[in-house]
């Protein structure tokens, strides 16, 4: 039996190329065709295509912000992003989305064909160099987390707390609740393993926080 596919981008000439590639394959058969989210939201609701080539880039939603309705319409049918972009964070986003692949517009028809194939079968599909990069900003991500593990609010909190603001101050300051604003101490405390404001001011120094331009230092 045939992979049904529907086709979505907003280029006419750029949905007739992929239709010419896959329906060149004996497994491959072209269901339909959609030139942005709202179309393709219609036909997944009709048609209920195995696998949904999307493309990144259209009017209105993004191919990655309609792929949870497509998936609510029929959520038996496999999303394939395509997309201009080679960056690992639109990768991430597209499988966080519910993406199950992610193929590159510059993809050979061979590779278009192997990840449409992929995942209509089940599995997962991310051009190889690609997916390489995507593990590689990972472990970076996780390595900088490692060495600083609070967050951008957290360190605005630092900051103040190193400084000698109270809770009440913090809160006025960031325009939070004095509850949010403990709550964020606790945190850092928590991530931190620190006990009393003194670790919390060397902790600063030493990130160089307390003389950081970015916080407008007083």
């Amino acid at each position: 039996m045939s992979i049904r596919v529907l086709i979505v981008d907003d280029h006419a000439v750029v949905r007739a190329g992929l239709r010419h590639v896959l329906d060149s394959e004996p497994d491959i058969e072209t269901v339909g065709e959609a030139g942005d989210a709202r179309e393709a939201t219609f036909e997944v609701r009709s048609l209920k295509p195995d696998v949904v080539l999307v493309d990144v880039v259209m009017p209105g939603q993004s191919g990655i912000e309609v792929t949870p309705q497509l998936l609510k319409e029929s959520p038996k049918t496999r999303v394939l992003v395509l997309s201009m972009q080679d960056d690992p964070s639109y990768v991430r986003e597209a499988f966080s989305a519910g993406a199950s692949g992610y193929v590159l517009k510059e993809a050979a028809g061979a590779e278009l064909v192997t990840a449409v194939r992929e995942v209509a079968r089940g599995g997962r599909y991310v051009h190889p160099e690609l997916g390489a990069r995507m593990i590689e900003a990972e472990a970076k991500a996780r390595a900088e987390a490692e060495l600083d593990p609070l967050s951008a609010r957290e360190r605005e909190v630092l900051r103040l707390l190193a400084l000698g603001h109270t809770n009440q101050e913090i809160a006025k300051r960031l325009f939070i609740s004095v509850r949010t604003a403990e709550t964020h101490r606790a945190h850092i405390m928590q991530k931190l393993r620190f006990t009393t404001r003194a670790e919390l001011v060397r902790y600063a120094l030493e990130r160089g926080l307390l003389d950081d331009a970015r916080y407008g230092l007083e």
